[in-house]
């Protein structure tokens, strides 16, 4: 990719800028404004945006207080991306989106219950972020010798933490017969929140009040329950089971995620483990400003 065509991309991030601030200082709609809610509410730009005992805070005041504190750092959040996008391709540095699954897959366990649409989205903005990461690793400590014996030795002692252990994300409702099972099932088919109901008539003291919630089990942990893998195998995400034996009780599972297992042999990791290790040996902080200077760059924010 030729400095010339990069740093247009740059003057046109630049020049979008400008024009943003330009719509504010003139009191108009910007184009994202007017075209409506796809990212937050329609504004009137002449009307105040909010109104606390009587006093108004304008628009105009809004948007110089976004442009004094957090103009510099989004621009410069959008040129780094940039710059470490155009080296990457420039340079071949590719991530497997096996790795990039493993990232979701983590960050995915650490969250809480979610709509089909919320983790859409949330796992859009995780793979572009889990890609920049890499990307700007690697091309901060290329050319960093590592030697093949480290990166084996770390690989027999860390391996294991590199892979994804097969689990899912539930919630259950226990009942002790199974008419009370089958009104639970016929509640929920008539639209009842899941939730509600394992409030109502769960005998599981631990999960009723948190809504029958369970979390991230692995389906190899000895704390999961027993027959709850085999009748959530067949299931879809975001759906509730018919009810089923548990021991001298029912239950009805709802299955939120299920996050397969993912496994990665050391040829897979090495590219992985070699920045890993050259970045500890550099100490080197995770920022693109380094990458700056490999590219002609021209910015609003130049002294």
């Amino acid at each position: 990719m030729s400095k010339k065509l990069l740093l247009g991309i740059i003057v046109i991030l630049i020049i979008t800028n400008i024009a943003s601030l330009t719509f504010w200082n003139n009191g108009e709609e910007s184009p994202a404004e007017s075209a409506g809610e796809e990212n937050g509410p329609a504004i009137d730009t002449k009307e105040p945006v909010a109104t606390i005992g009587g006093e108004e805070i304008s628009y105009e005041n809004w948007m110089s207080s976004l442009r004094s504190n957090h103009g510099k750092k989004q621009l410069k959040t959008m040129v780094d991306h940039e710059v470490v996008a155009q080296l990457a391709e420039e340079k071949g540095i590719e991530i497997d989106e096996k790795v990039i699954n493993r990232e979701v897959a983590m960050l995915t366990a650490m969250q809480g219950v979610m709509t089909e649409e919320e983790y859409d989205e949330a796992e859009k903005g995780w793979r572009e972020d889990i890609r920049y990461r890499y990307q700007l690793e690697m091309l901060l400590t290329e050319g960093t010798d590592i030697p093949e014996g480290d990166m084996e030795s770390h690989y027999q002692t860390y391996g294991n933490q590199y892979n994804v252990t097969p689990s899912m994300q539930l919630s259950h409702i226990v009942v002790d017969d199974e008419e009370t099972a089958n009104k639970v099932k016929e509640e929920l088919d008539n639209g009842a929140s899941f939730n509600m109901l394992a409030q109502e008539y769960s005998t599981d003291e631990e999960s009723r009040d948190a809504g029958g919630y369970l979390g991230y089990i692995f389906t190899t942990s000895q704390f999961f329950p027993d027959g709850y893998e085999e009748v959530a195998a067949d299931m879809d995400e975001h759906s509730y089971s018919e009810p089923f034996a548990v021991g001298n009780q029912y239950a009805v599972i709802y299955l939120h995620k299920k996050l397969s297992g993912i496994d990665f042999t050391y040829e897979e990791m090495k590219p992985y483990i070699r920045t890993e290790l050259a970045m500890h040996k550099l100490d080197q902080t995770l920022t693109a400003e380094p990458l700056w200077e490999e590219l002609d760059i021209e910015w609003v924010y130049d002294e």
